[in-house]
């Protein structure tokens, strides 16, 4: 589905969600680094423990009124909460107010995320909707490659100039929404909003999140889902940790005098930016090659090949063969993205997509709880025994879709 063929709704979207994250990335991957030289290293580690909860809390509540008060509302609030944040983050003048503001942000955005994926669904054909999830994946990726590169210089040295940019960009983009953007719930009417004020509906669409992890299909993907992001978070984790104590200083082009040569903390730089490279220039010519794998045998693929890719760095600190294994496992979680949100996309009953949308973001946020065990076990166990227990969950991940599909496919006839 071409991009000039989308709603005009997706198209204001792709391109304002395309813009904010690539600020968003300028600024996000060095706030730790804020917060730990502000406050301390022990105080920023623990207090960077609450932002997930405080997103996946939001995420279920936004899920909620997603479904409740329309799709474009509930965008409405949460861009408009995060503008107002970047606004109190680039005025504050004292680091608790920033935090603070750091998780009215993330708030903001829990908000916005299951009502955007709704609206996607919403619009969109079932045939064509792993590829236009796939193109919105590419723009957040462009961000998370472009991002951190510029950030590096802006945010320390220019960090309130960067974040007043991000107010005036959610700014923009809120009042786009609010002119431009048309509601996409079916059965949606404008009387709907008035039913705000009936807090007894609001309780009971709460308690039907109960009746949503009741489902055995959506337990299972939940549970697969935790597993094979148990998996691919280690690029992150432990296989950062391995590059730089195991991988050597070596060349990567030598020719006659001339040689370029790569310490450690180098050697996992260019892995980190192969892996996002990959994932801007291949997500959507991936979807469509696979346009006509089942979401079940996609799912499956991307387990072998997170699990295989990650198992067989263990064996090798040859740059060039880790660099292979890098296309192998960023493939398994770049084929795996867009079949996410199109699973839930065509299971989840109509007038319940904003809550499964919510209540899906359960994975990530038990699988990057999970995942540091790995860095834990490295202190005693060797490193492939710790790759052996990362293929171990990769291919527990896809043992879960399998029996998902099953159940599913009897309950379907």
């Amino acid at each position: 589905m071409k991009i000039a063929l989308w709603e005009s709704n997706l198209k204001i979207r792709l391109a304002g969600e395309t813009l904010f994250n690539l600020f968003y990335w300028m600024y996000f991957p060095f706030i730790t680094v804020y917060f730990s030289k502000e406050l301390g290293s022990h105080v920023a580690g623990i207090l960077m423990t609450c932002p997930p909860l405080i997103i996946l809390l939001s995420n279920m509540i936004g899920g909620i009124l997603a479904d409740y008060l329309g799709r474009r509302p509930v965008m409405l609030l949460g861009s408009s909460l995060r503008t107002i944040m970047f606004a109190c983050f680039a005025m504050a003048s004292s680091p608790w107010i920033s935090y603070l503001a750091f998780i009215g942000i993330g708030l903001g955005g829990g908000l916005y995320g299951p009502a955007s994926d709704a609206m996607v669904a919403d619009l969109v054909p079932e045939k064509e909707r792993r590829q236009v999830f796939a193109t919105f994946i590419t723009g957040n990726n462009i961000g998370a490659v472009l991002g951190p590169a510029l950030g590096a210089f802006f945010f320390f040295h220019y960090r309130g100039e960067l974040l007043w940019i991000c107010t005036i960009v959610m700014l923009v983009y809120s009042i786009t929404i609010y002119f431009k953007i048309s509601e996409s719930m079916p059965n949606y009417t404008k009387k709907s909003i008035h039913r705000s004020v009936n807090m007894q509906l609001i309780k009971e669409q709460w308690k039907s999140y109960g009746m949503i992890f009741r489902d055995k299909i959506f337990i299972l993907y939940i549970l697969g889902g935790v597993f094979s992001v148990i998996a691919i978070m280690q690029l992150d984790l432990y296989l950062a940790i391995y590059i730089t104590e195991h991988v050597p200083s070596q060349s990567l082009i030598s020719w006659r005098n001339f040689s370029i040569k790569l310490n450690n903390t180098d050697i996992l730089g260019w892995l980190l930016g192969l892996n996002g490279l990959l994932f801007v220039l291949f997500v959507i010519p991936v979807t469509r090659w696979l346009k006509h794998w089942s979401d079940r045998d996609v799912f499956i693929l991307s387990a072998i090949l997170t699990g295989v890719g990650m198992f067989f760095v263990g064996f090798t600190t040859n740059i060039w063969l880790l660099f292979f294994l890098t296309i192998i496992f960023t493939f398994g979680e770049l084929v795996r993205s867009p079949v996410l949100n199109n699973f839930i996309s065509d299971y989840a009953p109509k007038n319940a997509r904003g809550q499964y949308m919510g209540a899906s973001k359960l994975q990530f946020t038990i699988g990057r709880f999970l995942a540091p065990i790995t860095v834990f076990l490295s202190e005693w166990t060797p490193p492939i025994g710790v790759f052996g227990l990362i293929l171990f969950c990769a291919l527990l991940g896809g043992a879960c879709y399998i029996f998902l599909y099953k159940i599913h496919v009897k309950q379907s006839i």
